[in-house]
């Protein structure tokens, strides 16, 4: 559950890594927070009985866009990938499966230019303090 919430605490944090747990489950987060955002809009709109801005969608968007972006980056340097490929999401259809498959890849053993492994530091046990 910690890693739903960590982009959250790295708000525009571009530098480092991200594991795939972090990113898949901080989009899990961004869904299910979007699906709420548009169920209160849907009954702003029944209420006010007419044509309502989406409000709490949109800044629930302008909220979360930025760690969203930063995780992509940071994701993206996992798997030892510059954050500007986040650029190719502008092509229609290609540019999202591409990122999707850098998404999906597994981390890359060791440093990296980017930084240590994450993945390392969370699979190792906990030296108790003597």
């Amino acid at each position: 559950m910690n890693y739903m919430f960590e982009p959250l605490k790295k708000y525009a944090t571009f530098e480092g890594r991200a594991r795939r747990k972090e990113y898949w489950l901080f989009t899990l987060f961004v869904l299910i927070g979007q699906f709420v955002a548009n169920i209160i809009d849907g009954l702003l709109v029944i209420l006010s009985e007419g044509a309502v801005v989406p409000f709490v969608s949109l800044l629930f968007l302008l909220v979360i866009l930025l760690p969203w972006f930063a995780v992509s980056v940071r994701r993206l340097h996992d798997v030892d990938r510059t954050g500007w490929w986040v650029v190719i999401g502008l092509i229609p259809l290609i540019g999202s499966l591409v990122l999707l498959v850098f998404a999906c890849l597994d981390s890359q053993q060791g440093s990296n230019r980017f930084g240590a492994n994450p993945k390392e530091f969370a699979d190792q046990p906990a030296v108790a303090a003597a």
